[in-house]
Protein backbone atom coordinates (compact mmCIF):
# COMPACT_ATOMS: atom_id res chain seq x y z
CA UNK A 1 0.00 0.00 0.00
CA UNK A 2 1.13 3.71 -1.32
CA UNK A 3 1.09 6.49 1.53
CA UNK A 4 0.21 10.01 1.06
CA UNK A 5 -0.28 13.62 2.81
CA UNK A 6 -3.24 15.52 1.97
CA UNK A 7 -3.34 19.28 2.76
CA UNK A 8 -5.89 21.95 3.34
CA UNK A 9 -3.57 24.13 4.46
CA UNK A 10 -6.25 24.61 7.39
CA UNK A 11 -5.70 27.75 9.63
CA UNK A 12 -8.41 27.88 12.07
CA UNK A 13 -9.01 31.52 14.00
CA UNK A 14 -7.41 33.85 15.46
CA UNK A 15 -4.87 34.75 12.80
CA UNK A 16 -2.01 36.46 13.22
CA UNK A 17 -0.45 38.80 10.65
CA UNK A 18 2.45 35.84 9.79
CA UNK A 19 -0.12 32.80 10.37
CA UNK A 20 -0.05 32.00 6.80
CA UNK A 21 2.67 32.56 6.20
CA UNK A 22 4.55 30.32 8.51
CA UNK A 23 2.03 27.87 7.46
CA UNK A 24 3.51 27.80 3.82
CA UNK A 25 6.77 27.18 5.54
CA UNK A 26 5.96 24.43 7.85
CA UNK A 27 4.39 22.32 4.96
CA UNK A 28 7.02 22.74 3.01
CA UNK A 29 9.51 21.25 5.74
CA UNK A 30 7.29 18.85 6.21
CA UNK A 31 6.98 17.58 2.91
CA UNK A 32 10.81 17.57 2.26
CA UNK A 33 10.71 15.33 5.81
CA UNK A 34 8.21 12.55 4.20
CA UNK A 35 10.18 13.01 0.46
CA UNK A 36 13.03 12.18 2.49
CA UNK A 37 11.81 9.20 4.64
CA UNK A 38 9.97 7.16 2.14
CA UNK A 39 6.41 8.62 2.13
CA UNK A 40 4.76 8.14 -1.68
CA UNK A 41 2.23 11.20 -2.30
CA UNK A 42 1.73 14.95 -1.31
CA UNK A 43 -1.68 16.10 -2.21
CA UNK A 44 -2.33 19.59 -1.97
CA UNK A 45 -6.08 20.87 -2.78
CA UNK A 46 -7.68 23.96 -4.64
CA UNK A 47 -10.44 25.81 -3.01
CA UNK A 48 -11.66 29.52 -2.37
CA UNK A 49 -13.14 31.09 0.46
CA UNK A 50 -13.35 28.44 2.80
CA UNK A 51 -12.40 30.45 5.58
CA UNK A 52 -10.25 28.68 7.96
CA UNK A 53 -10.96 25.24 6.62
CA UNK A 54 -8.75 25.42 3.54
CA UNK A 55 -6.24 28.43 2.50
CA UNK A 56 -5.14 26.73 -0.07
CA UNK A 57 -6.43 28.40 -3.50
CA UNK A 58 -3.56 28.39 -5.54
CA UNK A 59 -2.22 24.67 -5.17
CA UNK A 60 0.60 24.83 -8.46
CA UNK A 61 2.45 27.43 -7.17
CA UNK A 62 2.66 25.67 -3.55
CA UNK A 63 3.71 22.10 -5.28
CA UNK A 64 5.78 24.22 -7.58
CA UNK A 65 7.69 25.17 -4.42
CA UNK A 66 7.46 21.47 -3.13
CA UNK A 67 8.91 20.43 -6.47
CA UNK A 68 12.06 22.25 -5.97
CA UNK A 69 12.66 20.63 -2.24
CA UNK A 70 11.85 17.31 -3.02
CA UNK A 71 13.51 14.42 -5.42
CA UNK A 72 10.79 11.63 -5.50
CA UNK A 73 7.67 11.98 -3.47
CA UNK A 74 4.51 12.47 -6.22
CA UNK A 75 2.74 15.38 -6.45
CA UNK A 76 -1.17 15.03 -6.17
CA UNK A 77 -2.76 18.30 -7.51
CA UNK A 78 -5.95 16.70 -5.07
CA UNK A 79 -7.88 18.32 -6.68
CA UNK A 80 -7.92 21.39 -9.44
CA UNK A 81 -11.41 22.53 -9.98
CA UNK A 82 -12.64 22.45 -13.95
CA UNK A 83 -15.94 23.93 -14.16
CA UNK A 84 -15.27 26.75 -16.83
CA UNK A 85 -15.76 29.69 -14.09
CA UNK A 86 -12.51 27.96 -12.18
CA UNK A 87 -10.62 27.38 -14.63
CA UNK A 88 -9.67 27.57 -17.81
CA UNK A 89 -8.75 23.80 -19.52
CA UNK A 90 -5.82 25.32 -21.61
CA UNK A 91 -4.65 26.75 -18.09
CA UNK A 92 -4.87 23.89 -16.54
CA UNK A 93 -2.82 21.79 -18.76
CA UNK A 94 -0.30 24.62 -19.60
CA UNK A 95 0.03 24.73 -15.79
CA UNK A 96 0.28 20.92 -14.54
CA UNK A 97 3.09 20.25 -18.13
CA UNK A 98 4.73 22.99 -16.49
CA UNK A 99 4.76 21.48 -12.97
CA UNK A 100 5.67 17.79 -14.45
CA UNK A 101 8.90 18.79 -16.54
CA UNK A 102 9.91 21.43 -13.33
CA UNK A 103 9.25 18.27 -10.98
CA UNK A 104 11.07 15.46 -13.82
CA UNK A 105 7.83 13.68 -14.54
CA UNK A 106 6.17 13.58 -10.79
CA UNK A 107 2.50 15.08 -11.47
CA UNK A 108 -0.39 13.32 -10.46
CA UNK A 109 -4.05 15.15 -11.62
CA UNK A 110 -6.81 15.17 -9.44
CA UNK A 111 -9.89 17.45 -11.22
CA UNK A 112 -13.36 17.80 -9.18
CA UNK A 113 -16.43 20.28 -9.41
CA UNK A 114 -17.01 21.30 -5.94
CA UNK A 115 -19.90 21.57 -4.35
CA UNK A 116 -19.80 24.12 -1.64
CA UNK A 117 -21.70 27.51 -2.18
CA UNK A 118 -19.13 29.69 -1.20
CA UNK A 119 -17.11 28.51 -4.34
CA UNK A 120 -19.90 27.81 -7.12
CA UNK A 121 -21.50 30.97 -5.76
CA UNK A 122 -18.63 32.94 -5.84
CA UNK A 123 -17.41 31.52 -9.59
CA UNK A 124 -21.11 32.33 -10.50
CA UNK A 125 -21.31 28.48 -11.33
CA UNK A 126 -24.90 26.73 -11.27
CA UNK A 127 -24.94 23.98 -8.75
CA UNK A 128 -27.07 21.83 -11.31
CA UNK A 129 -24.88 22.03 -14.20
CA UNK A 130 -21.11 21.93 -12.58
CA UNK A 131 -21.27 17.65 -13.27
CA UNK A 132 -21.71 18.65 -16.64
CA UNK A 133 -19.29 20.99 -17.02
CA UNK A 134 -16.53 18.59 -15.32
CA UNK A 135 -17.37 16.02 -17.83
CA UNK A 136 -16.69 18.40 -20.77
CA UNK A 137 -13.59 20.26 -19.12
CA UNK A 138 -12.53 17.02 -18.45
CA UNK A 139 -12.91 15.80 -22.45
CA UNK A 140 -11.53 18.79 -23.49
CA UNK A 141 -8.78 18.71 -20.79
CA UNK A 142 -7.60 15.29 -21.92
CA UNK A 143 -7.58 16.01 -25.48
CA UNK A 144 -5.03 18.98 -24.70
CA UNK A 145 -2.43 16.61 -23.38
CA UNK A 146 -2.40 14.33 -26.53
CA UNK A 147 -3.39 16.14 -29.13
CA UNK A 148 -0.85 18.27 -31.18
CA UNK A 149 -2.39 20.75 -32.00
CA UNK A 150 -5.30 20.59 -30.29
CA UNK A 151 -8.00 20.00 -32.67
CA UNK A 152 -10.42 22.82 -30.66
CA UNK A 153 -13.92 22.37 -28.98
CA UNK A 154 -17.36 23.28 -29.71
CA UNK A 155 -19.10 21.99 -26.29
CA UNK A 156 -22.06 23.63 -24.81
CA UNK A 157 -19.99 25.35 -22.30
CA UNK A 158 -16.94 25.82 -23.64
CA UNK A 159 -15.75 26.65 -27.15
CA UNK A 160 -12.24 26.97 -28.44
CA UNK A 161 -10.60 27.27 -32.17
CA UNK A 162 -7.02 25.34 -32.81
CA UNK A 163 -4.45 25.92 -30.87
CA UNK A 164 -1.09 23.80 -29.83
CA UNK A 165 -0.95 23.68 -25.81
CA UNK A 166 2.54 24.13 -25.04
CA UNK A 167 4.43 23.41 -22.90
CA UNK A 168 4.26 19.69 -23.49
CA UNK A 169 4.33 16.93 -20.27
CA UNK A 170 7.45 14.74 -19.26
CA UNK A 171 5.15 11.89 -18.38
CA UNK A 172 3.72 10.57 -21.73
CA UNK A 173 0.75 10.86 -22.59
CA UNK A 174 -0.08 12.65 -19.78
CA UNK A 175 0.37 12.47 -15.80
CA UNK A 176 -2.03 10.15 -14.00
CA UNK A 177 -5.86 10.98 -13.65
CA UNK A 178 -8.03 11.12 -10.71
CA UNK A 179 -11.19 12.56 -9.73
CA UNK A 180 -12.07 13.59 -6.05
CA UNK A 181 -15.42 11.26 -4.94
CA UNK A 182 -17.05 11.77 -1.69
CA UNK A 183 -19.84 9.34 -2.21
CA UNK A 184 -19.70 5.76 -4.04
CA UNK A 185 -21.66 7.12 -7.20
CA UNK A 186 -18.60 8.66 -7.63
CA UNK A 187 -16.09 5.82 -7.14
CA UNK A 188 -18.37 4.34 -10.14
CA UNK A 189 -17.69 7.30 -12.04
CA UNK A 190 -14.22 7.41 -12.08
CA UNK A 191 -14.19 3.63 -12.54
CA UNK A 192 -15.98 4.39 -15.52
CA UNK A 193 -13.63 6.93 -17.15
CA UNK A 194 -10.83 4.44 -15.94
CA UNK A 195 -9.21 7.33 -13.45
CA UNK A 196 -8.08 7.28 -9.98
CA UNK A 197 -10.90 7.61 -7.32
CA UNK A 198 -9.88 10.14 -4.53
CA UNK A 199 -12.18 9.44 -1.56
CA UNK A 200 -13.09 12.02 0.96
CA UNK A 201 -15.35 9.54 2.90
CA UNK A 202 -14.15 8.44 6.52
CA UNK A 203 -15.32 4.85 5.78
CA UNK A 204 -14.05 2.01 7.67
CA UNK A 205 -11.99 -0.68 5.98
CA UNK A 206 -14.85 -3.62 5.20
CA UNK A 207 -17.50 -0.88 3.81
CA UNK A 208 -14.14 0.08 1.70
CA UNK A 209 -14.10 -3.44 0.18
CA UNK A 210 -17.49 -2.90 -0.91
CA UNK A 211 -16.41 0.46 -2.71
CA UNK A 212 -13.45 -1.47 -3.68
CA UNK A 213 -14.53 -4.35 -4.98
CA UNK A 214 -17.47 -2.14 -6.84
CA UNK A 215 -14.42 0.04 -8.75
CA UNK A 216 -12.39 -2.69 -9.93
CA UNK A 217 -15.28 -5.06 -10.82
CA UNK A 218 -16.09 -1.60 -13.19
CA UNK A 219 -12.77 -1.16 -14.25
CA UNK A 220 -12.69 -5.20 -15.62
CA UNK A 221 -16.36 -4.63 -17.68
CA UNK A 222 -17.38 -3.16 -20.84
CA UNK A 223 -18.62 0.26 -18.68
CA UNK A 224 -15.21 1.37 -18.65
CA UNK A 225 -14.46 3.57 -21.52
CA UNK A 226 -11.12 5.34 -20.57
CA UNK A 227 -11.41 9.03 -20.30
CA UNK A 228 -8.01 9.91 -20.69
CA UNK A 229 -5.30 7.95 -22.85
CA UNK A 230 -3.94 6.01 -19.86
CA UNK A 231 -5.66 3.91 -17.16
CA UNK A 232 -4.86 4.42 -13.85
CA UNK A 233 -6.70 2.06 -11.66
CA UNK A 234 -6.09 3.32 -8.32
CA UNK A 235 -8.84 3.93 -5.23
CA UNK A 236 -7.15 6.11 -2.44
CA UNK A 237 -9.08 6.80 1.10
CA UNK A 238 -8.36 9.83 3.39
CA UNK A 239 -7.94 10.18 7.16
CA UNK A 240 -6.54 11.69 9.65
CA UNK A 241 -3.33 10.90 11.34
CA UNK A 242 -1.23 11.39 14.64
CA UNK A 243 1.28 8.78 15.79
CA UNK A 244 2.75 8.69 19.18
CA UNK A 245 4.28 5.90 21.46
CA UNK A 246 2.10 6.35 23.98
CA UNK A 247 -2.15 6.72 22.66
CA UNK A 248 -3.14 9.24 24.80
CA UNK A 249 -0.46 11.77 23.99
CA UNK A 250 -1.17 10.83 20.11
CA UNK A 251 -5.13 11.68 21.10
CA UNK A 252 -3.95 14.58 22.65
CA UNK A 253 -2.06 16.00 19.79
CA UNK A 254 -4.28 14.93 16.98
CA UNK A 255 -8.22 14.42 17.89
CA UNK A 256 -8.94 18.42 17.92
CA UNK A 257 -7.26 18.76 14.51
CA UNK A 258 -8.63 15.61 12.84
CA UNK A 259 -12.29 16.51 14.64
CA UNK A 260 -11.85 20.71 13.34
CA UNK A 261 -10.93 19.21 9.77
CA UNK A 262 -14.48 17.15 9.48
CA UNK A 263 -16.28 20.00 11.13
CA UNK A 264 -14.76 22.84 9.22
CA UNK A 265 -15.88 20.74 6.08
CA UNK A 266 -19.39 20.26 6.56
CA UNK A 267 -19.37 24.49 8.05
CA UNK A 268 -18.90 24.89 4.67
CA UNK A 269 -20.45 22.25 2.94
CA UNK A 270 -23.55 21.25 4.58
CA UNK A 271 -24.60 22.93 7.58
CA UNK A 272 -23.30 26.29 8.08
CA UNK A 273 -24.22 30.09 7.74
CA UNK A 274 -21.06 31.82 6.73
CA UNK A 275 -20.57 35.53 6.76
CA UNK A 276 -17.15 36.20 5.00
CA UNK A 277 -14.44 37.54 7.01
CA UNK A 278 -16.27 37.65 10.47
CA UNK A 279 -17.54 34.19 11.31
CA UNK A 280 -15.06 32.55 13.29
CA UNK A 281 -15.74 28.48 12.75
CA UNK A 282 -13.23 27.41 15.33
CA UNK A 283 -15.24 28.85 18.10
CA UNK A 284 -18.07 27.64 16.71
CA UNK A 285 -16.30 23.84 16.65
CA UNK A 286 -15.68 24.12 20.26
CA UNK A 287 -19.25 24.91 21.37
CA UNK A 288 -21.19 22.48 18.66
CA UNK A 289 -18.46 19.62 18.09
CA UNK A 290 -20.60 16.72 19.82
CA UNK A 291 -24.08 17.64 17.80
CA UNK A 292 -22.18 16.60 14.79
CA UNK A 293 -19.99 13.72 15.24
CA UNK A 294 -16.96 15.08 16.90
CA UNK A 295 -17.18 13.93 20.50
CA UNK A 296 -14.04 14.16 22.36
CA UNK A 297 -14.69 11.42 24.94
CA UNK A 298 -16.00 9.28 22.50
CA UNK A 299 -13.11 9.20 19.88
CA UNK A 300 -10.30 9.66 22.87
CA UNK A 301 -11.14 6.09 24.15
CA UNK A 302 -8.10 4.17 24.99
CA UNK A 303 -6.95 0.54 24.34
CA UNK A 304 -9.13 -0.39 21.47
CA UNK A 305 -8.60 -0.98 18.01
CA UNK A 306 -8.44 1.66 15.82
CA UNK A 307 -11.26 2.31 13.58
CA UNK A 308 -12.76 5.24 11.03
CA UNK A 309 -14.73 6.36 14.34
CA UNK A 310 -15.17 5.34 17.59
CA UNK A 311 -18.40 4.24 18.82
CA UNK A 312 -19.81 4.32 22.72
CA UNK A 313 -23.91 3.57 22.92
CA UNK A 314 -24.52 3.45 18.88
CA UNK A 315 -22.75 7.07 18.74
CA UNK A 316 -19.84 7.64 16.69
CA UNK A 317 -16.94 10.00 16.33
CA UNK A 318 -14.20 10.67 13.81
CA UNK A 319 -10.80 8.61 14.88
CA UNK A 320 -8.94 7.75 12.33
CA UNK A 321 -5.62 6.90 12.38
CA UNK A 322 -5.04 8.70 15.45
CA UNK A 323 -2.84 5.80 18.05
CA UNK A 324 0.36 3.91 18.60
CA UNK A 325 2.28 2.60 15.94
CA UNK A 326 0.75 -0.70 16.58
CA UNK A 327 -2.67 0.18 16.61
CA UNK A 328 -2.31 2.33 13.42
CA UNK A 329 -0.39 -0.89 11.87
CA UNK A 330 -3.77 -3.06 12.61
CA UNK A 331 -5.69 -0.48 10.51
CA UNK A 332 -3.69 -0.07 7.75
CA UNK A 333 -4.15 -4.31 7.45
CA UNK A 334 -6.99 -4.19 7.52
CA UNK A 335 -7.47 -1.22 5.09
CA UNK A 336 -4.73 -2.91 2.74
CA UNK A 337 -6.64 -6.58 2.73
CA UNK A 338 -10.01 -4.59 1.46
CA UNK A 339 -7.77 -3.96 -1.68
CA UNK A 340 -7.40 -0.07 -0.66
CA UNK A 341 -3.98 1.30 -3.03
CA UNK A 342 -3.52 4.39 -0.93
CA UNK A 343 -4.24 5.86 2.40
CA UNK A 344 -3.82 9.77 2.81
CA UNK A 345 -3.59 10.93 5.60
CA UNK A 346 -4.45 14.70 7.04
CA UNK A 347 -1.91 15.64 9.65
CA UNK A 348 -1.74 19.17 9.08
CA UNK A 349 -5.43 20.02 10.18
CA UNK A 350 -7.24 22.33 13.01
CA UNK A 351 -5.07 23.33 15.93
CA UNK A 352 -1.92 20.19 14.91
CA UNK A 353 1.42 21.61 15.92
CA UNK A 354 4.10 22.17 13.34
CA UNK A 355 6.58 19.69 15.88
CA UNK A 356 3.65 17.07 16.40
CA UNK A 357 3.64 16.41 12.59
CA UNK A 358 7.22 16.25 12.32
CA UNK A 359 7.93 13.50 14.77
CA UNK A 360 4.50 11.94 13.83
CA UNK A 361 5.64 11.52 10.20
CA UNK A 362 9.47 10.10 11.20
CA UNK A 363 7.62 7.15 13.69
CA UNK A 364 5.14 6.23 11.21
CA UNK A 365 7.94 6.02 8.78
CA UNK A 366 10.04 4.25 10.81
CA UNK A 367 7.93 2.04 12.61
CA UNK A 368 4.83 1.26 10.37
CA UNK A 369 5.47 1.97 6.63
CA UNK A 370 8.48 -0.41 5.85
CA UNK A 371 6.02 -3.26 6.36
CA UNK A 372 3.96 -2.21 4.12
CA UNK A 373 6.68 -0.69 1.12
CA UNK A 374 7.69 -4.27 1.57
CA UNK A 375 4.32 -5.49 -0.20
CA UNK A 376 3.84 -3.10 -2.64
CA UNK A 377 6.21 -3.71 -5.49
CA UNK A 378 4.29 -7.26 -5.96
CA UNK A 379 0.85 -6.30 -5.25
CA UNK A 380 1.10 -3.45 -7.91
CA UNK A 381 2.89 -5.80 -10.17
CA UNK A 382 0.31 -8.52 -9.80
CA UNK A 383 -2.52 -5.66 -10.27
CA UNK A 384 -1.44 -4.42 -12.90
CA UNK A 385 -0.52 -7.77 -14.74
CA UNK A 386 -4.20 -8.95 -13.37
CA UNK A 387 -6.15 -6.00 -15.15
CA UNK A 388 -3.84 -5.51 -18.00
CA UNK A 389 -6.61 -7.12 -20.32
CA UNK A 390 -9.35 -4.73 -19.21
CA UNK A 391 -7.10 -1.64 -19.11
CA UNK A 392 -6.22 -2.28 -22.93
CA UNK A 393 -10.40 -2.83 -23.77
CA UNK A 394 -11.19 0.53 -21.95
CA UNK A 395 -8.33 2.49 -24.20
CA UNK A 396 -9.43 0.75 -26.86
CA UNK A 397 -13.12 1.77 -26.71
CA UNK A 398 -12.05 5.56 -26.43
CA UNK A 399 -12.11 8.01 -29.20
CA UNK A 400 -8.58 8.64 -31.09
CA UNK A 401 -7.22 11.98 -31.03
CA UNK A 402 -8.62 14.31 -33.35
CA UNK A 403 -6.73 16.14 -36.56
CA UNK A 404 -7.03 19.85 -36.61
CA UNK A 405 -8.60 20.95 -39.80
CA UNK A 406 -6.47 20.47 -43.34
CA UNK A 407 -4.48 24.26 -43.64
CA UNK A 408 -5.79 25.55 -40.30
CA UNK A 409 -3.57 28.67 -39.58
CA UNK A 410 -3.26 31.87 -37.82
CA UNK A 411 -2.85 35.39 -38.83
CA UNK A 412 -1.41 37.94 -36.92
CA UNK A 413 -4.26 39.97 -37.10
CA UNK A 414 -7.21 37.00 -38.17
CA UNK A 415 -8.31 33.59 -39.22
CA UNK A 416 -7.12 32.64 -42.37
Amino acid sequence: MKFGMFYEHQLPRPWGPDSEHQLLKDALEQIELADRLGFDYVWEVEHHFLEEYSHSSAPEVFLAAASQRTNRIRLGHGIVQIPFNFNHPARVVERVNTLDLLSDGRVDLGTGESSSEAELGGFNIPREEKRDQWLEAFDAITRMFVEEPFAGYDGKWFKMPVRNIIPKPLQKPHPPLWVACSRRETIQLAAEKGIGALSFSFIEPEEAKQWVDGYYATIDSDRCVAGGWAVNPNLACVMPMMVHADEAEAIERGIDGGHFFGYSLLHHYAFGQHRPGVTNIWEEFQEKRSLFGFDRDIAAQTGENLAAKMVQQGTGSLRGAIGTPEQVRDLLRRYEAAGVDQIVFVLQAGPNKHEHIMESIELFAAEVMPEFHDREQQREKEKLERLAPAMEAALARRDPPRQAAEGYAISATAQI
